[in-house]
Order: structure tokens, then C-alpha cells, then sequence
């Protein structure tokens, strides 16, 4: 492991890496070197504005796989992702390009947190919000989902660190689509990469058809993990109203045939309970 400087801020590399070209985008204010993904990402500000940029091409210190053309190749995958799913929850991705011996893309900076297994007290910060505020957010995460089924997508790899929020203005967005795929996504041998407690069943075994039925799934799991401690048998640690309840526990079924068979479907039941 080294440590390198730049503009001042310091972060962990496997290997040192020249960053220079990170000038024409902006100062560096803030680095995110913990990404198992390959890539490292800089916070940047030019002409009083911020952005986000994610470059592959460097040995970083958290990456899972060495292979730098294997992270360049992935980060180059999701850049249609994110024109073809813009929506208004999306992160803004502004440009892509070659540049500094690799790949970067830069997006629109959004001022919120990470609230994922990996800021444990962003996390318990956020979980502990009134229901009424997680209510506000998970209406959204289900708008976002039923936008990417329209669009042909399905969601993998959807977890509790996909999303970033801001304490301060209740604004939140999503940061992580680069796993999302078109729907009808075969798993392999061993399933799909992703959180255990927010894949459907399909997505841990080989060889299944991964749909928008699948996320629905992924729906219901987010439900019980904003409201009832990421219990999913647990009635008397749900928050919500019994209604609630009985279409989260729908949404987990774990035969796919008896869940709703769109998030559409499920906004629309969820709604209606949640208006009585």
C-alpha cells in the first residue's frame, strides 16, 4: 500500500498512480478509495461547481480483482446504463471518457451520504428517521425500479448502499446502477453477484431467468429492512400497517408465480393500503 497526495488530499493505492490529469476536471476536495469495484473516485470543484468522477486504470488498495482492464471494461459498460435509465433520482453522468492511461466517467456531485453496510453509522442514522421520512424514500425507490422495468432493465445488485441521502434537506438519489442489466438476465452456475438480503431467491441459485419479478422481490426486502429491522418473519418488529405488511410478505414470496408480478403492480396495492 502507498499514499498519495492530491490537492492536498490523502488516499490509499496499491501501487502509485500519476493523477494529473485529474486537474482538467476540477480541485480534488474529497477521494473515495475504498471501492472494491477497481475504481477510485474523486470529489472535484471547477468554476464553483462539484462533481463526481470514478476512474479505472490504477491498482487501487480495495479492489477485488487485479485485472485493470477487466475495471476498465466495466466502468465503460455503465455509461449507456445511465443515459438510457435518466431519470430524476438517477445521478447525472455529464461526460466519459479515455484519459490518463484509463477510463473515467464524471457525473454531477450530490451532496448526501452513503447509508450502506460500509458507513455503519450513516446506516443507523438513517434507519433510526421517522417511518414517515423512510416512507417518503422507499415510495421513491419503487418509482425508480418501476421507471427501469419500463426501460427493459432489470436491477442487480441493488443493496442498501446504493443510494446516497442528504440529513440536512431529506434530498436522496441513486449512485450504483453499473450492474444493472436488460431483463430476462441469466444468472450463472452460482447466481448473481449481489446482497443475500435484498436478492430473490433465483438470483442466489445457477442458471435462472432473472426478471422484473425478481425485483419485486428486491422491493419487499427493502420494506422489511427500512421497517422492520431486516426481519423478514418478524411481525411484531414491522412498524407499518398490517396491510403493509401482508404485501411485503407477498412481495418475498419465495415462489416467484405468487409475488406481484410487477413493481407497478406492487406500487399500486402499496398505495392504496397506504392511503386507508
Amino acid at each position: 500500500m502507498v499514499v498519495q497526495t492530491v490537492d492536498g488530499v490523502s488516499f490509499r493505492m496499491k501501487e502509485e498512480y500519476d493523477f494529473s490529469f485529474i486537474g482538467k476536471y476540477g480541485k480534488v476536495f474529497r477521494v473515495f478509495d475504498n471501492s472494491y469495484s477497481g475504481a477510485v473516485c474523486f470529489g472535484v470543484e471547477k468554476s464553483g461547481k462539484r462533481y463526481f468522477l470514478k476512474f479505472a486504470g490504477a491498482k487501487t488498495f480495495a479492489a477485488t480483482n487485479p485485472n485493470i482492464e477487466d475495471t476498465i471494461t466495466a466502468l465503460k459498460i455503465t455509461v449507456p446504463k445511465y443515459k438510457e435509465l435518466k431519470h430524476r433520482l438517477l445521478i447525472n453522468q455529464i461526460d466519459a471518457e479515455e484519459t490518463g492511461g484509463g477510463f473515467i466517467a464524471v457525473y454531477d456531485w450530490f451532496d448526501g451520504e452513503g447509508c450502506g453496510y460500509m458507513h455503519p453509522e450513516m446506516q443507523k442514522k438513517f434507519l433510526a428517521l421517522p417511518d414517515r421520512e423512510k416512507l417518503r424514500v422507499y415510495n421513491g425507490i419503487l418509482e425508480f425500479h418501476c421507471h427501469v422495468a419500463a426501460c427493459g432493465y432489470v436491477a442487480i445488485d441493488f443493496n442498501n448502499g446504493s443510494t446516497l441521502y442528504n440529513f440536512d434537506n431529506g434530498k436522496f438519489a441513486f449512485c450504483d446502477i453499473d450492474f444493472y442489466a436488460k431483463q430476462c438476465q441469466i444468472s450463472g452456475w452460482s447466481g448473481i453477484w449481489g446482497d443475500p438480503n435484498f436478492k430473490s431467491p433465483e438470483e442466489c441459485r445457477g442458471y435462472s431467468v432473472i426478471n422484473e419479478t425478481s425485483n419485486v422481490y428486491t422491493m419487499g426486502a427493502v420494506a422489511f429492512y427500512f421497517f422492520a429491522e431486516n426481519d423478514k418473519d418478524s411481525r411484531e418488529k414491522w412498524t407499518l400497517s398490517s396491510e403493509l405488511y401482508e404485501i411485503a410478505k407477498k412481495a418475498i414470496n419465495e415462489q416467484r408465480s405468487q409475488r406481484h408480478q410487477t413493481i407497478k403492480e406492487l406500487i399500486s396495492e402499496w398505495k392504496t393500503a397506504n392511503t386507508k
